[in-house]
């Protein structure tokens, strides 16, 4: 049966000497880089005028608000006020513990400091950040699979996995895996497919759905997702942290995009150039 699959990946891609190289890590490289990859290719259709030195900029800023940004945000929602019992765990990365909506908000914040650098309007820089984002979403929820975290619920579906350890041995869905496909490679294509058609969206456009369909489908994952052990269930029972982060994250990107529509404001700020296929 296919629910008698065992994940015994070792999240530990290889080691030289005293320098160990784990899949979360290169996770997070690939993702950056592939995300930097494709603001330079959507700022050359926009004809957004980026540099290596003023894209080198903005991929620093935004992995300084993520890692910071991220750990603040597990710190601040998932730890029940555990780390002030020993503030320098704070700083213990190799320990674990990141937070998504945590990471995002830093990279907002980090994105306003890159924006005023290069002197890119921080909707449009913020656009074609969120088009790549994704891709850093897939590869990072792939490295939750390998790892054996943040795994699903008891499942009777025929792909459930065992992942052993404290998820104990009955099978459970594979929730990272779900996320990668939806947070990653659909809103991924969603948001490329429409930074491609013509007229040009404009400014705020891709930020807004970003948001709303991250929300949206973070809110229903977390419902096959079981919910971190320190935390459980909220309010009643059924509700999640994730999911409770995840209602901000729509109400903000709806009041985005309507603004985005209102406003209209084209991408580059220059109305004379317009996006090319």
């Amino acid at each position: 049966m296919l629910n008698d699959i065992y994940q015994n990946l070792d999240p530990i891609a290889f080691s030289l000497g005293p320098i160990v190289v784990r899949w979360y890590g290169i996770a997070y490289v690939l993702g950056f880089i592939c995300a930097g990859y494709i603001m330079y290719r959507v700022s050359k259709r926009w004809r957004v005028r980026i540099d290596a030195d003023s894209l080198l900029t903005i991929l620093l800023c935004v992995i300084v608000g993520v890692i910071v940004g991220g750990r603040l945000g597990y710190v601040l929602f998932y730890t029940n006020g555990a780390y002030l019992e020993n503030p320098l765990e704070i700083l213990a990365f190799n320990h674990g513990g990141m937070s998504f909506h945590g990471g995002l908000i830093g990279a907002l914040l980090a994105g306003i400091v890159a924006a005023k650098i290069t002197k890119i309007p921080y909707l449009t820089l913020a656009d074609m950040g969120c088009i790549g984002a994704p891709l850093g979403l897939f590869f990072g929820r792939c490295a939750n699979f390998i790892n054996g975290e943040l795994w699903g619920a008891p499942a009777d579906a025929a792909w459930g996995v065992v992942f052993g350890g404290s998820a104990g041995m009955m099978p459970r869905h594979p929730s990272q895996l779900y996320e990668a496909l939806l947070e990653g490679v659909l809103l991924f294509a969603v948001l490329f497919i429409l930074s491609r058609k013509l007229p040009p969206r404009p400014r705020g456009t891709f930020l807004g759905v970003f948001l709303i369909l991250y929300g949206c489908f973070r809110f229903v994952i977390e419902f096959v997702r079981e919910p971190d052990v320190q935390l459980g269930y909220l309010w009643g029972g059924w509700l999640t942290m994730g999911q409770l982060l995840s209602v901000p994250l729509i109400v903000v990107g709806i009041g985005v995009l309507v603004y985005a529509i209102k406003m209209k404001l084209p991408q580059q700020g220059l109305p004379e150039l317009q996006p090319k296929e």
